[in-house]
């Protein structure tokens, strides 16, 4: 027998020691196979239970987190018209667990062709805002047919014949008005009166706000979701439905060409990924034209320089509030469209940088927004909505999408069903002049022909040796923060429920104020907030409609939670079928 030398035994015990803490490093920031047990169950929380169980029924027949999120996402544009459909777009988040990697899909809108900087100001040199939010002169190229075509041939197992099947049978049957639909009617009553087809699908027979229970049958949209799944992008982008878009769009007034939806498609970016929490955590995150991964980056990175968990309510808050409002200003300063403008993202994510920012925060003082010398600020509209997916192999998808404002322009292209978004106003309609919300953007947000508008969608993954967190909401500008404050309950290894029902307040640095829930401040918290010099604003309700999922990879549960404020259902369930949790 050949025993090893002394030497040659302290050299295998070194490097096995070595070899130890490289993998200890790597599985604080990496979901690895190596590491972690696969999850062994599906989870899907959406913002409607007909949707999760679509991705559940989909995950159930074979297909995996990919397949599972078209079912959700075509789903949820069927039976939340008001919140994201064939006719908007969005950020898809995707982790592949055989191979270890991260994709982001970007299928956010694109301007026409024929738009130009000043597309929205009229004779007398203002913003024409009507044109910019109602009808098909607010409506970007929509990006969701091109993502379902782009997933389902990349990166999917099933055909868009299987995956879209659920949101065709509920176009064609219908679905019953809940609350939240009726709410969301009602703020977009008049919009949606203006447009016959609308008013013929979204309210009832009398023009008026449906009630709950009464059926939405949408039977053109399933005819158009039944092409796109028999042709796939061709069956949107070119062909029957875009020649009766393009010939509807003009002759109510926009712009948009076979050409624009022939050119239309997809791309592929790099997620914005950052070591935060002292390296105890990775954020996977949006990155520009989203300004989400890299505010949150900021924000956490400036939080690091603090111990923020051990402050009480109201130094807590304040230190949150200064966070976001530096987060937010350099949103308005450098972020766009990366294929247009220049944005500075290797700078904005440097420590260093925001280093320097947490030092300027003064403990127990306001700063005033206006003394940091930057940019009016941008937001976009609110309503959009957020599907988080989960296989049993650790497949994962974090999706948000939107139509912009509830249901979008209004506006239903005759014969096809589809309700156009009104994102072209979430650029800036004229550098200086105010958009809807009476915000100002900066010149990288300007219009241009094909550009993407910015935006606050944040679809994420927080990484642990502990945890995987999947996570997102709708809220427009207020997405950021909402992300921000779930990630903290994360990171503090609460249970997933807390992470979507925390009390939230946002400041988003200009408007220079401080909004919050009315469960998030007392009324002596916000006394001592108003003495250091905060103004204070009630949000008047409860906002957003998160939807999160989390793997504990100590013990291997999986969790998932619906947002208590909205009307979604989370599920688990074992490959078998059995259900673990609602």
């Amino acid at each position: 027998m050949i025993f090893p030398s002394l030497r040659h035994c302290t050299t295998l015990l070194i490097t096995a020691v070595l070899w130890s803490l490289s993998i200890a490093t790597q599985a604080a920031t990496t979901p690895d196979s190596a590491l972690h047990p696969r999850p062994g169950q599906h989870a899907v929380a959406s913002a409607h239970p007909l949707a999760t169980r679509a991705g559940i029924d989909i995950l159930q027949q074979g297909g995996n987190a990919f397949d599972a999120a078209i079912a959700v996402a075509a789903s949820l544009g069927v039976v939340e018209p008001y919140s994201a459909g064939i006719g908007g777009g969005g950020f898809w988040l995707l982790y592949l667990a055989d191979r270890d990697e991260y994709r982001f899909i970007d299928a956010r809108e694109k301007a026409p062709a024929a738009a130009h900087r000043d597309y929205y100001i009229n004779a007398d040199g203002k913003v024409d805002r009507d044109k910019a939010i109602n009808g098909p002169t607010a409506a970007a190229i929509p990006g969701q047919a091109a993502a379902f075509d782009w997933l389902t041939q990349h990166y999917g197992r099933l055909p868009l014949q299987q995956t879209l099947a659920a949101a065709i049978q509920q176009a064609q049957q219908g679905f019953p008005v809940y609350e939240h639909y009726q709410r969301l009617t009602g703020w977009r009553l008049d919009t949606l009166r203006r447009y016959p087809q609308s008013a013929r699908l979204f309210l009832n027979k009398d023009g008026e706000i449906p009630e709950v229970g009464e059926l939405i049958r949408q039977p053109e949209l399933a005819v158009t979701l039944q092409r796109l799944a028999e042709q796939g992008r061709a069956g949107f982008y070119q062909g029957a439905t875009a020649a009766a878009m393009v010939k509807q769009v003009q002759q109510a007034g926009g712009d948009w060409t076979l050409a624009d939806l022939a050119n239309y498609s997809v791309v592929e970016r790099q997620p914005i990924r950052t070591s935060v929490g002292h390296g105890q955590f990775e954020l996977i995150s949006a990155p520009p034209p989203s300004s989400g991964g890299v505010a949150l980056s900021q924000m956490l990175t400036m939080l690091e320089q603090f111990d923020w968990q051990s402050l009480d309510t109201v130094p807590q808050t304040q230190l949150l509030a200064e966070v976001m409002r530096r987060a937010y200003l350099d949103r308005a300063r450098y972020l766009g469209d990366p294929d247009f403008v220049p944005v500075p993202v290797k700078q904005l994510l440097d420590p260093a940088y925001n280093r320097q920012w947490a030092a300027s925060i003064e403990p127990g003082k306001a700063t005033p927004s206006l003394s940091l010398q930057g940019p009016k600020n941008i937001k976009e509209g609110f309503h959009t909505t957020h599907l988080s997916v989960m296989d049993a192999e650790g497949n994962m998808v974090s999706a948000t999408l939107s139509i912009n404002l509830p249901f979008g322009s209004g506006f239903t292209v005759p014969g096809t069903g589809i309700l156009l978004n009104n994102e072209m106003d979430d650029f800036s309609a004229h550098p200086g002049a105010p958009n809807a919300y009476g915000l100002v953007g900066a010149e990288a947000n300007a219009i241009a022909p094909g550009k993407r508008p910015l935006s606050s969608m944040s679809p994420s993954f927080l990484i642990s040796r502990d945890q995987t967190a999947i996570i997102g909401t709708p809220g427009g500008s207020r997405i950021i923060t909402m992300v921000l404050l779930g990630i903290l309950e994360a990171m503090q290894d609460k249970p997933v429920q807390d992470w979507v029902s925390r009390p939230r307040l946002h400041h988003q640095y200009l408007p220079d104020r401080i909004q919050y829930e009315a469960a998030a401040l007392t009324a002596a918290e916000q006394s001592e907030l108003k003495v250091m010099g905060y103004t204070l604003k009630d949000a008047g309700r409860q906002y957003g409609n998160m939807q999160a999922i989390r793997w504990d990879h100590r013990n291997g549960e999986v969790s998932a939670a619906a947002d208590p404020r909205g009307y979604g259902s989370a599920m688990v369930v074992e490959p078998a079928g059995n259900t673990i949790q609602k």
